[in-house]
C-alpha cells in the first residue's frame, strides 16, 4: 500500500476503527466429555435439567454435524486435536500407545521419565484395568510429546504471565493434552486416591490440595450405591439392565445398584471412575482449584480445561445403549448444571467463553447391533501370524521368523531386523503384508506407510483420515482399518463391551457448542471439523492460532 493511498483511505474513512473493542472473556472454559457421541445428549435428554446441557444448547452456537477428521479416534488423539487445531500427523499424538522401535517396547503417549510424579506412587499394575496405563514404562508424565503449541499455550503467550492455564481430568492424558506446555495439569491417581501432577509442572503441591483431599470427597462414596437418578419412565433402556454383552467386573456387576464398596478395596477408586462419581469428583476438584488459584477473577483472561472421563469408562464397560450409560449422562447433566452455577457465581457466565466437545464418539456394542440385525464382530490380532496366508509369506520370503513385530492398534510394526537380515526390500514386504491383512475377515483396509509417504494410495474419505493420522516418526508400517462395527475388544485380558478408535462416523461424530458474550444462539448443520475449534477460540480471544493449526475459525461463533 502506497503512502498516498493510505492517506486517502484515512481521509475517506475507508479504515474504520470500532469505537470500543468487545471486552475479552475473563475465562475460556473448555469442557471435553470423553466418548460423548454427537447424538447422545438429545437421545438421553428425558428428565434433564434446564441448567446443564440444555443451558448450552439454548444459549450457544450448536454445530450439529461436527466430526474428527483423523482415523484413530482415541483419547489422546482427540484431546490433542481439540487443543491444537491440528491433525495427529502434525501434533504427533497418533495413538494412546505406539511402539518405540529403539526401546523395543510400547510407548504411552504422555510418559516422560524425566518428570516423575510429585510425591506419589505410579500405576498399580495389579488393580489398573486401563491397559494403556499399564503399558507405560515409567510413571513420569509431561506434554513434551505434543509437537505443537496448544490453545492454552497461545492464551498464556498472548496475555502474558498473569494469565493462568489449568487442565483437570481423571485421566492424565485428558489433563495434560489440554493444559499444554504452559499450563498446569492435575489428574486423578487411582493408586493414590487423589489428584496428582508431575515435576514438569511443579515440585510440590499447593496447600489447598491437601485441604481438598481432607474434606473426604473421594471417600464419601464408601459403601454407597449408584442407583437411578430419575423415574424409570425417563429411560430408553429401563428394561435392559442386564445385557449379555456388558462387562461383568467382579465386585461391580452389570445391574443396578452398583456398590462402590469399602475404601480399602484395591478397586474402590476404579469403581468411582466407572460411574458418575468420577465426574463429580473431577468437577468438585476443579471448583476448588478455580477459587484457590483465582481463575477468572481479573481482566487478564485465563484458560480452564475440564475433561470428564466417566462417559468413556461407562461406555467401554456397558456400551452406549445401556441403562448405565443413560443414567451416567443424566447425572452428568446435573453435575454440569451445578458447575455452571458455580462459574456464574464466581466468574460470571457473561464473562466466560464455554466450549464443549468430545475427544471421540462411541460405537455400539456388537451384541446390541446384532439384536437389530446389523452384522458386527470382534477381531483378535494375536492370531494373525498363524493364518495360512502369513505362513505362505514366510515361504515366499524364505524366512522363519514372524514378519509382524508388534500390533499397537491401529498400527502394525514389521520386524525390520528380520527383513534387513534376509536382504529383503522393506517396501515389497510391507506391501505384501498389507495385501494379506486385507484378505482377513473384518479388515476393510491396510495402508502401508510407504504408500502414505508417496501418495500411492486410492484417495477417499477413509484413506484421507489415515493420512491425517500419519506421523513418519511414530506411526507403524501399516495402518489397519477394520470394517464398520468390527472391533478389537480384548485389551490385555479385559474384554470390553465396545471399543472406539475407527474412522467411521459413530466414532468421529461429536458435539461442538460455543457459549459466550456476543455469540448468538443458533443451530448450524454444515459439517465442521474439530480442528476448527482451537482456531475459533484463538480468534475469539484475539490470540494467534496454535502453531500447527490447520483448521479455520468458525464465523458463526465470532462476534
Amino acid at each position: 500500500m502506497s503512502f498516498r493511498f493510505l492517506s486517502a483511505a484515512l481521509l475517506t474513512g475507508a479504515f474504520c476503527v470500532p469505537a470500543q473493542a468487545q471486552e475479552k472473556p475473563r475465562m475460556v472454559l473448555q469442557i471435553t466429555v470423553d466418548q460423548l457421541r454427537g447424538d447422545l445428549i438429545d437421545r438421553f435428554s428425558a428428565g434433564m435439567t434446564d441448567d446443564g446441557f440444555n443451558y448450552l444448547l439454548k444459549n450457544g452456537a450448536v454445530f450439529t454435524n461436527a466430526h474428527h477428521r483423523h482415523a484413530n479416534t482415541e483419547t489422546i488423539v482427540g484431546h490433542t486435536t481439540l487443543a491444537t487445531g491440528a491433525d495427529p500427523a502434525v501434533h504427533g499424538m497418533i495413538a494412546n500407545l505406539w511402539f518405540d522401535r529403539k526401546a523395543g517396547t510400547q510407548y504411552y503417549n504422555v510418559q516422560d521419565a524425566d518428570f516423575p510424579l510429585v510425591g506419589a506412587a505410579g500405576v498399580d499394575a495389579n488393580a489398573e484395568i486401563d491397559p494403556t496405563q499399564r503399558a507405560a514404562t515409567t510413571d513420569g508424565r509431561s506434554p513434551r510429546n505434543i509437537m505443537t503449541s496448544t490453545i492454552g499455550d497461545e492464551i498464556a503467550m498472548h496475555f502474558g504471565p498473569a494469565s493462568k492455564v489449568f487442565g483437570v481430568s481423571v485421566k492424565d492424558r485428558g489433563a495434560i493434552a489440554m493444559a499444554g506446555h504452559a499450563g498446569q495439569a492435575y489428574w486423578f491417581s487411582k493408586a493414590e486416591g487423589r489428584f496428582v501432577t508431575s515435576s514438569f509442572y511443579r515440585d510440590d503441591y499447593p496447600a489447598w490440595m491437601g485441604a481438598w483431599q481432607d474434606k473426604g470427597m473421594v471417600t464419601s462414596f464408601e459403601n454407597k450405591e449408584w442407583t437411578l437418578l430419575r423415574p424409570t419412565a425417563d429411560y430408553l433402556f429401563a428394561d435392559s439392565d442386564d445385557q449379555a454383552w456388558e462387562t461383568d467386573l467382579p465386585g461391580w456387576g452389570r445391574t443396578f445398584p452398583h456398590n462402590w464398596g469399602e475404601t480399602d478395596n484395591p478397586y474402590y477408586t476404579t469403581f468411582l471412575t466407572l460411574s458418575p462419581a468420577g465426574d463429580a469428583i473431577t468437577l468438585d476438584f476443579a471448583e476448588t482449584l478455580m477459587v484457590e488459584e483465582g481463575v477468572g477473577q481479573d481482566d487478564v483472561p485465563d484458560y480452564m480445561s475440564v475433561s470428564l472421563s466417566s462417559t468413556d469408562y461407562v461406555g467401554h464397560i456397558f456400551g452406549p445403549s445401556s441403562l448405565e450409560a443413560e443414567d451416567n449422562l443424566k447425572r452428568l447433566d446435573t453435575e454440569l448444571a451445578g458447575f455452571l452455577a458455580f462459574v456464574d457465581e464466581t466468574v460470571g457466565l457473561e464473562h466466560t467463553l464455554i466450549v464443549l466437545s468430545a475427544d471421540h464418539g462411541s460405537p455400539e456394542a456388537p451384541g446390541y447391533l446384532k439384536t437389530l440385525g446389523i452384522q458386527a464382530d470382534t477381531f483378535d490380532f494375536a492370531d494373525v501370524d498363524t493364518q495360512a496366508g502369513f505362513a505362505a509369506l514366510k515361504d515366499q520370503f524364505n524366512i522363519a521368523a514372524d514378519l509382524i513385530l508388534n500390533f499397537s492398534n491401529p498400527y502394525v510394526y514389521l520386524n525390520q531386523q528380520v527383513i534387513a537380515d534376509a536382504g529383503l526390500d522393506p517396501v515389497e514386504v510391507e506391501f505384501a503384508v498389507a495385501e494379506q491383512l486385507q484378505l482377513l475377515p473384518g479388515i476393510r483396509m491396510a495402508i502401508g506407510s510407504s504408500s502414505l509417504r508417496t501418495g500411492a494410495f486410492a484417495q477417499n474419505k477413509i484413506s484421507d483420515a489415515v493420512m491425517a493420522n500419519f506421523n513418519a516418526d511414530r506411526s507403524g508400517d501399516i495402518y489397519v482399518v477394520f470394517e464398520p462395527h468390527w472391533f478389537v475388544a480384548d485389551f490385555d485380558g479385559l474384554t470390553v463391551a465396545s471399543a472406539h478408535g475407527s474412522p467411521w462416523t459413530y466414532d468421529t461424530f461429536v458435539p461442538a457448542i460455543f457459549v459466550g458474550p456476543g455469540i448468538e444462539p443458533k443451530r448450524v448443520g454444515r459439517r465442521i471439523s474439530t480442528v476448527d475449534i482451537a482456531p475459533t477460540i484463538a480468534s475469539f480471544m484475539g490470540a494467534k492460532p496454535p502453531s500447527g493449526a490447520t483448521g479455520e475459525p468458525l464465523p458463526e461463533v465470532l462476534p
